[in-house]
């Protein structure tokens, strides 16, 4: 399976500070990058900071290639909100340097994945997501304000890659990201309904 993720994707945070895109930024994280079933987040001990992106996330349900956007809603069958989690001081030097974010973004746990809700009686164009602690939200997003849709993404990048069943894709984050912290509590929400709770250790 394949974890694909999108960044800058939204209107407001990256793109609002004139970093705007003609293609989709892409990239990759390995299988071994899952972390669900509310296991907590232990901050690994190769770097100093860490921070996350709290984002949308598709389960894709369909083998397809070259897909066309009309068809896309076929390929994608459920929705959680996850957490992309990167080492802040590995991606500075690798953004520094041109270099690949594969470490930095990448290594284990670094793809938190709450419960997943069927998208049947979602409206996946106008999906209210947040991540919270306790009474405070921390992030809070509109799948309105993406700059390239659900449906866009898997056209796009089905150019390039054979979607499987399986496969996940991160949508991107409508905010800048925030600092983990040991010790601290985490909650996600897809509108209503809570999908993950993990502590940070």
């Amino acid at each position: 399976m394949k974890i694909i993720c999108l960044g800058r994707n939204y209107t407001q945070s990256h793109n609002a500070q004139g970093e705007n895109t003609q293609e989709p930024i892409v990239f990759l994280k390995p299988d071994s990058a899952i972390l669900k079933d509310n296991k907590p987040f232990f901050i690994p001990d190769f770097a100093k900071s860490f921070e996350y992106e709290g984002e949308l996330v598709f389960h894709i349900n369909r083998l397809g290639k070259n897909i066309s956007e009309r068809f896309a809603h076929r390929y994608y069958d459920a929705v959680t909100v996850g957490l992309d989690i990167a080492s802040t001081d590995l991606l500075s030097s690798q953004i520094q340097d041109s270099l690949p974010w594969d470490l930095a973004k990448g290594f284990d746990g670094s793809a938190l994945l709450g419960e997943f809700i069927p998208v049947d009686n979602l409206d996946v164009t106008s999906l209210r997501f947040s991540v919270r602690s306790g009474n405070d939200v921390l992030q809070r997003g509109n799948s309105t304000d993406q700059v390239w849709s659900i449906d866009k993404i898997v056209a796009y990048v089905s150019q390039f890659y054979t979607l499987k069943i399986g496969d996940l894709i991160y949508a991107g984050a409508p905010q800048v990201a925030r600092t983990l912290q040991v010790g601290q509590k985490l909650q996600g929400f897809l509108e209503d309904k809570q999908v993950f709770d993990i502590d940070i250790r």
